[in-house]
């Protein structure tokens, strides 16, 4: 912000608090308790033959005032839209009027009147009184440049939303999202359960978790990367299908497709598998787009998307051939992937596998090229400790990632249920950890303890919302979905 915008910043809000002054000394208030309210300015605009020259009470915030003379137009926002007012010196007093001619933008005012149309057919609202609710102290976004620097969109999201009408509509859509896909789920005989957001030992996905610290037991506890061990726990407890949305938190870097903290949904089937998993996941998302939004093909940033079903199934053997011109089927050892990897342009890190190999292959030269809704299955089984693996080809894990517009939208199992093999599973992890690997998971023996007691064939699912909410609303950065994402601290200027 230029020098000479900040003063004119602080002069406006040395006016405020002078109003502000002012009013106190004459015992008016400037900071209300409560305004009765009938209707919405939606209302008001959608129901005019209904509501034509009859009393409504709203209560909003001013956007706009155009005064000319003895009468003043002004725009009233509220959450569910704006309404023009109609502010005549005869109908409210002269002493009103000039109270009225004083207000500021972004005063938030109640006003009781009733409702005509203008000469010009616009429906609005014939003031005859009003209330100051609250005296705003900071001037808005001068209205023709509006609020477009996202630090501050983001930083000060209540500012974003005053101005920006649409960055509201985007979580009102997130909102009605979430409620469609609980219902959805419910209906198809799932329970909604909560399990621990602060954990002994981070488990459930590969990721460098938030370290805190409980003072009473003197333990250092992981927020949580995943709910997957404790979810799998009760279907070893003899639940047959639950699921959970809530946040997870990952301690690592930021783009636009990541957050620290973030929203998910996973669920747990029992007597399911992967195939199963992926029907649940493309009726899911197709009906989402369906019912919340009127249409199972939208466009995002210029490309349209067809979420409608079935979705493509390709293996990641498969994709790599296709997308990137190498047969890793062709291949059985590490040495032989290295050199598959080289020929198109990949250089992993030295020591890896050749699953670990192929899955770089893939993240490089594929990811990017799923647009379509895309399911790539049967993932390397070192980068699927938690999945079973596939016994005509124990290299690979009935495992499958969605990827659309380059994204993963989603990630499922064919759960691993054999105790025995699932610990030396966490071993090799437990290896990869201690020879320098943060994102490796750590040794469970309850979730061990819990296998042994015997855990049914299970199909799991993990959906990450914020991202498929970004498809849904053509949104471009994970931050236009989550209302306060995470940010630097502001500097001292």
């Amino acid at each position: 912000m230029s020098e000479n915008m900040l003063e004119d910043m602080n002069e406006l809000m040395l006016q405020r608090r002078e109003k502000l002054s002012q009013l106190r000394e004459e015992r008016e208030k400037a900071f209300a308790e409560k305004y009765e309210v009938t209707h919405h300015a939606a209302e008001v605009e959608n129901n005019f033959e209904e509501l034509e020259e009859k009393e409504v009470k709203l209560a909003g915030r001013l956007m706009a005032i155009r005064t000319h003379g003895k009468a003043s137009f002004a725009d009233l926002m509220d959450m569910t839209g704006k309404v023009q007012l109609y502010v005549k010196q005869n109908n409210i007093g002269e002493e009103r009027y000039e109270f009225f001619q004083d207000l500021d933008l972004g005063d938030l005012v109640g006003i009781t009147g009733t409702v005509f149309k203008t000469n010009r057919g616009q429906v609005s609202i014939r003031v005859s009184s009003f209330e100051l609710l609250t005296k705003s102290l900071r001037p808005l976004p001068e209205k023709f440049h509006g609020l477009k620097d996202k630090d501050i969109r983001y930083r000060q999201r209540y500012l974003d939303l005053i101005v920006n009408p649409d960055v509201k509509e985007t979580f009102v859509i997130r909102s009605k999202i979430i409620k469609e896909m609980r219902r959805y789920l419910e209906e198809k005989g799932f329970l909604e359960v909560e399990t621990p957001m602060m954990h002994p030992i981070a488990g459930g996905a590969t990721a460098r978790p938030f370290v805190t610290h409980h003072n009473t037991l003197d333990m250092d506890l992981y927020l949580r990367i995943a709910p997957e061990l404790y979810l799998k726990k009760l279907i070893v407890g003899g639940f047959e299908k639950v699921f959970e949305i809530n946040r997870n938190f990952r301690n690592e870097g930021m783009s636009y497709k990541h957050n620290p903290e973030f929203t998910t949904m996973e669920l747990y089937q029992a007597q399911a598998d992967y195939h199963d998993m992926m029907e649940l996941t493309e009726n899911l998302v197709s009906h989402l787009a369906a019912e919340v939004l009127g249409t199972d093909t939208l466009e995002y940033e210029g490309t349209e998307l067809d979420f409608t079903t079935p979705w493509t199934r390709i293996t990641m053997v498969e994709a790599v051939k296709k997308y990137a011109d190498v047969d890793f089927s062709e291949f059985d050892t590490a040495e032989e992937a290295y050199e598959a990897a080289a020929s198109v342009g990949v250089k992993p890190e030295e020591g890896l596998s050749y699953g670990e190999v192929l899955n770089e292959v893939f993240e490089e030269r594929v990811e990017d090229k799923l647009i379509q809704p895309t399911f790539i299955m049967d993932y390397p089984i070192e980068v699927s400790p938690l999945a079973q693996k596939i016994e005509d080809d124990p290299r690979f894990t009935y495992r499958f990632e969605a990827f659309v517009y380059g994204r993963e939208i989603a990630n499922a199992f064919s759960e691993l249920n054999d105790p025995e093999e699932q610990k030396r599973r966490f071993e090799k992890q437990v290896k990869m950890r201690e020879a320098g690997d943060e994102e490796a998971q750590m040794m469970d023996y309850d979730f061990i303890r819990a296998l042994e007691y015997g855990m049914p064939p299970t199909g799991g699912l993990g959906i990450g919302i914020d991202r498929l909410i970004m498809l849904l609303t053509d949104s471009s950065s994970i931050r236009d979905v989550i209302l306060f994402p995470t940010m630097r601290p502001e500097s001292n200027e």
